[in-house]
């Protein structure tokens, strides 16, 4: 349900982009959404599909990133994604810590017509 407000808060600021632009509507929305962001694309669109009916970004297209999390190994320094029960590098063996990658959530583009 948090959805809700951060995508209202998404179509207001395509509309101001668009606004900005001097553009009719906003034709497409590129969102990257990090796995462990917290938000979840498909209720990201689903929202915007909904309220933006009589908005400036009626009918506009919603395209999703997805990014898949990845640890960071402090031996050799490489990033990976974690493998199911396990932290382990897979170049050494080192366990990985955690990093930013994974937790993103922004506006990529904004195409207006």
């Amino acid at each position: 349900m948090h959805e809700l407000p951060i995508t209202e808060h998404i179509i207001e600021i395509c509309e101001k982009h668009c606004r900005e632009a001097g553009a009719r509507r906003v034709r497409q929305v590129k969102l990257v959404i990090g796995d462990y962001s917290g938000y979840v694309g498909s209720s990201v669109r689903m929202y915007f599909d909904v309220i933006s009916e009589g908005t400036l970004c009626e009918g506009a297209q919603v395209e999703i990133e997805h990014v898949r999390p990845k640890l960071r190994c402090p031996s050799c320094g490489r990033l990976f994604e974690r493998q199911l029960l396990s932290f382990a590098c897979p170049d050494c063996g080192t366990d990985g810590e955690p990093t930013e990658i994974g937790k993103e959530f922004y506006i990529d583009s904004i195409a207006v017509e």
